[in-house]
């Protein structure tokens, strides 16, 4: 399952490319491209096309049914930084920490390895403590990052 899954999320990316920063697509052709159940597609969607991906998904059912993916685009690493801040919040798993994670990397407001010292400050096993409390530790801790980073690159 999960090969499918990359290739459904690569080719889909890959349309991107080709785009603009928004593409149409319908659920059942790619269904059918991929020779898959429409819900193989929601799963994609909506696991790997989420706003802490960069993505938005819009979609209308029917007949003329569409799925529409944007890839956001902040208009300044400010406003970027700004909005993750505010989307982490008082408590975040560490798979959506990866997440906002690799979208920063992808944005490249951090490098490889700077990326892959905030996973492993924010891994489950960085600290033995119950899982509300790593959730609550690991938001501190990522909000703690953003912010340096913004004061590093002098935008706060």
């Amino acid at each position: 399952m999960r090969l499918l899954s990359d290739s459904i999320e690569h080719f889909i990316k890959a349309l991107m490319e080709d785009e603009t920063h928004e593409i149409e697509l319908r659920r059942n052709e790619l269904a059918e491209h991929f020779q898959c159940a429409p819900s193989q597609i929601n799963y994609v969607l909506a696991t790997r096309f989420t706003p802490d991906h960069g993505y938005v998904i819009e979609s209308r059912r029917g007949g003329g049914g569409y799925i529409r993916i944007v890839r956001l685009a902040a208009t300044s690493r400010e406003e970027l930084l700004q909005s993750l801040y505010q989307r982490i919040g008082t408590s975040i798993s560490s798979t959506d920490a990866a997440r906002i994670i690799e979208h920063l990397k992808m944005e490249k407001i951090v490098t490889t390895n700077e990326a892959n010292l905030m996973l492993a400050a924010l891994s489950p096993q960085a600290v033995p403590l119950p899982l509300a409390m790593k959730d609550a530790l690991c938001a501190g801790t990522l909000r703690s990052m953003i912010l340096s980073l913004a004061k590093q690159r002098g935008d706060i």
